[in-house]
């Protein structure tokens, strides 16, 4: 029973760590890491129980042992929701243990362009809650995640829920995507569903002036792109989570034996390195940070430290960019959260980002 504890108090104190230290640069590594930061407050209750059970059932040297390891994988596990706190005076410890559903509205899937005869389609998300009844409400572009290979617009609905019940109205959208559409093909359809957006804000019931554009990933890479090279005031906003903005950058730390085999993911998104004048050009053209000038539209960057997918100097260096250009932005950091932390919205990295989103929101889009 003794060597059953401790071997099993062993495998939950080494998972906690993943809370502190950078995951392993695998697939598994990184679901690990994003279950144990996300739901490590429901996971605390399992040290918890083996140190129950080791007081109950052991003495001396083991139990001190147990009851030690046990101590460190719950001041582990509980490391993200107190850095949460730390970051956003929004933080509520009940709701990371919410269980009641999400608010469900309207969705109607819609065809904004059909470039080649393909059906373009985005779902729109009817606003539930309208806060300022006296003008149309602002609408929010999601753009999803995937490496620019994979991925669609049913990507974490519940956000677009939530946003919907505030108050804005939501359109997410699908694009094509590389290796058949390479670069620009997401930059194009990315445009077109905006211009259709705005063609059809009398029939959606949106304000067409009144645009943020928010992306995830890879999405987040298409949406600073977009947002910097466009003109269009009615672009108030862009919004990046745990996205590269330095297409030349990303070239240079990609790597064939990381999680993602990134070299293979940029070589079908821009077709090959920036070697050649042709290929430098196009590379600038997807990279947010080049594009960005002293009317780019107030930005907001998320990112996880210890982020193994995409790495966090991709946020930095485009908030230090933006800082150059006194361009408004605003860059959060987590410092312990990997890619996707927003998987879980009310776990920390879901309250963290949650917070920030709806500060911007409420400023850009009035």
């Amino acid at each position: 029973m003794r060597w059953i504890l401790l071997s099993l108090t062993a495998v939950v104190t080494l998972a906690s760590t993943l809370n502190v230290v950078r995951a392993p640069d695998s697939t598994l590594g990184w679901k690990l890491a994003l279950v144990v930061g996300e739901f490590g407050h429901w996971l605390v209750l399992v040290p918890l129980a083996l140190a129950g059970v080791a007081g109950w059932t052991t003495t001396g040297s083991w139990r001190l042992a147990i009851l030690g390891a046990c101590a460190l994988a719950v001041a582990a596990l509980v490391r993200p929701a107190v850095s949460a706190a730390r970051l956003t005076d929004r933080f509520d410890w009940v709701r990371l243990y919410r269980l009641g559903a999400d608010p469900r509205g309207s969705v109607r899937p819609e065809v904004y362009a059909r470039p080649g005869g393909q059906a373009m389609k985005l779902d729109f998300y009817a606003p539930t809650l309208r806060k300022d009844t006296t003008r149309r409400p602002p609408c929010l572009v999601v753009i999803h995640g995937g490496g620019w290979d994979s991925g669609d617009n049913t990507q974490l609905t519940a956000w677009n829920h939530r946003w919907a019940a505030r108050g804005w109205a939501v359109a997410a959208l699908n694009y094509r995507l590389a290796p058949v559409h390479p670069w620009p093909a997401a930059r194009d359809d990315v445009r077109a569903a905006i211009a259709w957006l705005k063609a059809n804000a009398d029939r959606l019931g949106l304000d067409p002036d009144r645009v943020v554009i928010l992306g995830r990933s890879a999405g987040g890479q298409i949406a600073t792109a977009v947002a910097y090279c466009e003109t269009d005031p009615a672009v108030r906003g862009v919004i990046a989570l745990y996205a590269p903005h330095d297409m030349t950058f990303a070239w240079g730390v990609s790597r064939e034996d990381d999680a993602l085999n990134s070299v293979k993911l940029m070589r079908q998104y821009l077709g090959g390195p920036p070697d050649t004048p042709e290929r430098i050009a196009l590379y600038e053209s997807a990279s947010g940070q080049q594009l960005a000038g002293r009317h780019s539209p107030p930005t907001l960057l998320v990112h996880g430290y210890p982020d193994r997918l995409v790495w966090y100097r991709h946020s930095r260096r485009l908030a230090a960019r933006l800082e150059e250009l006194g361009v408004p932005h605003t860059h959060v950091e987590l410092p312990w959260a990997t890619h996707a932390f927003d998987y879980n919205p009310d776990g920390p990295g879901g309250q963290v980002a949650d917070a920030a989103i709806t500060e911007f929101l409420d400023r850009v889009g009035r």
